[in-house]
Order: structure tokens, then C-alpha cells, then sequence
């Protein structure tokens, strides 16, 4: 079954429980990634590949902020949203997203120096949020409409608290995206015009890659918190077969200071 057609399945799966989770209630930490009880504001650093496969990491420093505003719109991170539908408890909700995807230098690495750079994108499209009491259940069909790939992909993410205090909180994610064919070609591939001496030309296929990583926050005093996470990425087979991928483990991580209301 396509991963499409998974999501898809989930969705309807989620919408025939809705009346058996209705004296249920939201769970706050698990609501997303990152834990957290109040709206954050803040600031963080992160370290994400230089390029499609590579090993070596390039800082980003970027505003952050996860919040709700009247229940209906959000940000959380480099994801922006609002939600469409809901069940009666909320722990069911339907909603679009936009989400930034980073593109890379080409001459930040060896592999691709001589290569076209990847341009910064945006993916749009419907956001399907399930609480259970296990853990959260994340799917999303995105589609580039920032015009780099022009392609789509689909993800499917479980979020479970795995600690919770007043001072410190952490949370688990496991998930998998598929990427269509636009989408991989356009971040692994290599065109007839980027082919060099020991680097020849990749046309890179759709596949899934799948995600593991722990985000945490630890309270310093009232309303103000450390924030950090790890997420490892294993890219899929058609992504890892290009020329200028050199290591199929994609780790990110990020530490940030915020402000709670």
C-alpha cells in the first residue's frame, strides 16, 4: 500500500473513534515534537546537513516559536497552520500546513561544488493531528509550492511523552516520509549539465526515508526554558544511490532558550 493510501486510511480510521475519545482530553505535551505546557517564543541554534547526504553540518540561528492562537491557528517551529475540522474533544483535528524546507550551497561541499544551489521552498497542504492515549499520531500531505521541486510528499509521525515533571519534560518521535519523484530528483539528483569527472549524471526515483530523534525542555525558572532535540533521518535507497550523497544518516540537532506565556 502507498503511503498515500495510508494516510488516507488513518484519517478515516480517526474519524469513525471520535465519539469513544470524546471524555478525553487534549494532552499538551505530545501536541507536538517538542514538549511544552504554554506558548514558547525564543531563540535557537540548530545544526542540519550541508547538502543532500552530506556529513558535514552547517549552524542556522532562527527565531522560534510553538504556540496556539484562539485554538485554531499555530506555529510550531518552521511549521505554520490552522486547523479546519475537529472532533468534540479536539484530540481529532483536520487542518492545513505550511512548512519551510531549506535548500542548500552547492559549493559548500566537494560533492556538489559545480552544481546548481537548491532554492529555499515552501510545501503546503492537509495536516491530519490524532491524540490517542498512547501518543500522537501526525499525517501530512505536503506539495511544493515555492516552485524548487514541485514535488509532494507525504508523513506519517507517532509522537509518546516519555518523561514529565514540572522542570523537565521529553518526548519520542518515530516516523517516515515518502518523497515523489520531482521531490528527490530535484534535492539528490544530477543533471547532464552538473556531471564532472566522478560525478556522473542520477536521476533519483521516488522512496521512503524514515525518522527516529527525542526533543526535550527543561524549566530554568517560571515561564522561561532550554529546549533541545535530535532527530537522525535514513535516507531511502534512491536518495542514498546519488553521487553526491555521503552518508545515508541525516542528523539534526537544535538547543534554544525560550519564553513561556
Amino acid at each position: 500500500m502507498k503511503p498515500i493510501n495510508y494516510a488516507i486510511g488513518l484519517l478515516g480510521i480517526a474519524l469513525m473513534n471520535t465519539n469513544a475519545l470524546a471524555e478525553s482530553k487534549i494532552d499538551r505535551q505530545t501536541e507536538t515534537a517538542m514538549p511544552r505546557q504554554k506558548n514558547m517564543y525564543g531563540v535557537g541554534a540548530g545544526f542540519i546537513p550541508k547538502t543532500s547526504g552530506s556529513k558535514d553540518s552547517r549552524a542556522i540561528v532562527l527565531p522560534v516559536i510553538n504556540a496556539n492562537y484562539g485554538d485554531r491557528f499555530y506555529v510550531n517551529g518552521l511549521q505554520a497552520g490552522m486547523w479546519l475540522l475537529e472532533s468534540s474533544d479536539k484530540r481529532i483535528r483536520l487542518g492545513l500546513s505550511a512548512d519551510a524546507r531549506f535548500g542548500w550551497d552547492a559549493d559548500d561541499s566537494s560533492r556538489t561544488k559545480g552544481m546548481h544551489d537548491r532554492d529555499f521552498s515552501v510545501d503546503i497542504g492537509p495536516v491530519l493531528r490524532w491524540q490517542t492515549d498512547y501518543g500522537t499520531v501526525n499525517a501530512q500531505w505536503g506539495f511544493d509550492v515555492g516552485g524548487a521541486s514541485k514535488g509532494q510528499n507525504v508523513q506519517l509521525q507517532f509522537i509518546r511523552s516519555l518523561y514529565r515533571s514540572s522542570q523537565f519534560r521529553l518526548n519520542g518521535l518515530v516516523g517516515l516520509q515518502w518523497n515523489d519523484k520531482k521531490f528527490n530528483d530535484y534535492y539528490f539528483g544530477v543533471d547532464a549539465d552538473e556531471v564532472r569527472p566522478g560525478r556522473q549524471a542520477y536521476e533519483a526515483g521516488a522512496g521512503v526515508q524514515y525518522q527516529l530523534g527525542i526533543n526535550g525542555m527543561y524549566s530554568v525558572k517560571e515561564n522561561h526554558a532550554l529546549f533541545f532535540g535530535m532527530i537522525v533521518n535514513r535516507l531511502s535507497n534512491e536518495q542514498a544511490d546519488s553521487p553526491i550523497v555521503e552518508t545515508k544518516t541525516q542528523p539534526m540537532g537544535f538547543i534554544g532558550y525560550s519564553i513561556g506565556f
